[in-house]
């Protein structure tokens, strides 16, 4: 009986030690938009686009202004970078885990997901929204709201717009008779708003911290909002960017071309008016979602514990719209690669901006140093809390891309390199110098060592990466080619 008592008294000082090492843990609130690249908010890169609730995020905390996707094993760009965020693993070891989970082998990894690391540590965890992974959120959420597919429907109508200017359009965004974004009756964002709030509202009263992840689906297409937001939006009012083409050259043979779903957003050759209608929804959306961002803040605010939380802003990959002729994402370019990225918290400084180079999956490292997680250990990503609390730490030193067989690239502080096997071609652009990406100086015989030396740099980063792909004879076919007196470009 005495050492049943004693048992008991120290198990209630146990519970009770865990309490307190628990309450002491900052909360995460994390909010993921879906194509959002990182020329889209307001105060940062883009005056036509208005995103005040952004802005006061940019301004509450620190601003990664180069953040990238490493890219995808398939079309659907948004699982594989969810599937990097959720396990920590670099694109092709990614892809290699969901293979061999699919294939439900033996030598299967026990790989532990980003919430389970979370709940790990007694973090109670919230999911509402896009999932996109080849695991049942319902295994890996405490607490789970409406789980969204990986885009709302698109009508045939929507793919058939042919965008003549001053001819009556085809295809409305605020049309809810047309499904997508409106299916259920109310808007997808302001559901997952809804929620969130719901969210927010039961872990206010709850001893152990919060983990909450909001996916939003918007800005993918449908780009559907209310009139009101398209309307803050006038056609004439949108700029093209600067790098615009009818086409780009080599679209069928880097995967996206005619027959990729996203490029038919668009009809063939693109003109100017088809990519401001484009742009046009695009920026609606946004505002639209901004509102709903707002609400969450403002709830978050409400719980009391606003001043021990952490909030991640980010989105799981960029977007091209007119950008050298793309309308979607399956290419090297910054527009789609590139994402908005916020870190607000505890002693994060305010409005702070940085320019080094981070990968967006980065953040689950970060919520886990958060956390005071060892497993942060055994993620590949860095956690970006020494970036956010240190003038001396550095991010990534260069940035690693790919999509499917098709598009390889390497990106420094000064230059970019892609390479396009199926095409013989390599692009390189000196990007401090030319932004836009619309100056390919490959084929000038002075960049050659600057080109070699890449091309050895890259071959380590595939290492890394996973990458069993050799684009030696590519590379080395691109300059023979240009010996022969062939011009590509």
């Amino acid at each position: 009986m005495k050492i049943n008592v004693i048992t008991g008294v120290f198990g209630l000082i146990l519970s009770t030690s865990l309490i307190a090492q628990n309450k002491s843990k900052s909360n995460v609130l994390f909010i993921f938009a879906d194509d959002q690249t990182f020329e889209s908010i307001g105060s940062l890169n883009n005056k036509e686009v208005r995103t005040p609730n952004l802005d006061r995020l940019r301004e509450m905390g620190v601003t990664f202004t180069h953040a990238f996707n490493q890219g995808s094993w398939s079309p659907a760009v948004s699982v594989a970078s969810r599937v990097m965020l959720n396990t920590g693993k670099y694109l092709w070891k990614a892809e290699q885990f969901v293979k061999e989970k699919s294939e439900n082998t033996s030598s299967t990894p026990q790989i532990k997901y980003w919430s389970e690391l979370m709940k790990a540590e007694g973090y109670n965890t919230y999911f509402a929204g896009k999932w996109h992974v080849n695991r049942d959120v319902h295994e890996v959420f405490d607490v789970i709201g409406t789980v969204r597919a990986g885009m709302p429907n698109q009508t045939d109508g929507r793919y058939d717009r042919k965008f003549i200017q001053n001819e009556i359009d085809t295809w409305s965004p605020y049309d809810k008779t047309l499904g997508g974004y409106w299916k259920g009756g109310k808007h997808w964002s302001e559901v997952l708003g809804d929620e969130a709030l719901g969210f927010l509202d039961n872990a206010k009263n709850e001893d152990n911290p919060f983990f909450i992840y909001i996916a939003f689906n918007a800005p993918h297409d449908p780009r559907q909002s209310p009139k009101q937001y398209v309307d803050m939006y006038p056609v004439e009012n949108i700029s093209l960017p600067k790098n615009f083409l009818p086409e780009y050259p080599y679209s069928e043979e880097v995967g996206s071309g005619h027959g990729l779903r996203d490029e038919r957003l668009a009809p063939f050759p693109r003109t100017a008016y088809s990519v401001k209608v484009n742009r046009q929804e695009y920026y609606a959306i946004i505002t639209h979602m901004d509102d709903q961002i707002g609400r969450i803040l403002d709830a978050l605010e409400t719980t009391g514990k606003a001043e021990n939380t952490y909030i991640i802003f980010t989105a799981d990959h960029g977007l091209a719209l007119g950008d050298h002729g793309f309308i979607g994402k399956q290419n090297m370019y910054d527009r789609s690669i590139r994402v908005p990225l916020f870190i607000v918290g505890p002693n994060i400084e305010k409005g702070k901006v940085l320019d080094e180079k981070v990968y967006l999956q980065d953040i689950m490292a970060t919520s886990l140093d958060i956390a005071g997680s060892n497993a942060v250990q055994h993620v590949d990503f860095n956690s970006l809390l020494p970036l956010c609390n240190s003038a001396s730490a550095r991010g990534h030193d260069v940035i690693y891309g790919a999509y499917l067989e098709n598009q390889r690239m390497i990106r420094t502080d000064q230059y970019k390199m892609i390479i396009y096997p199926k095409a013989n071609v390599v692009r390189l652009y000196d990007i401090e110098n030319d932004s836009e990406e619309m100056i390919d100086l490959a084929g000038d015989k002075n960049y050659k060592e600057i080109m070699d030396n890449l091309f050895e740099e890259f071959k380590e980063l595939q290492i890394k990466m996973g990458d069993t792909m050799d684009v030696s004879e590519y590379y080395n076919n691109f300059f023979s080619e240009i010996l022969k007196g062939k011009i590509y470009n």
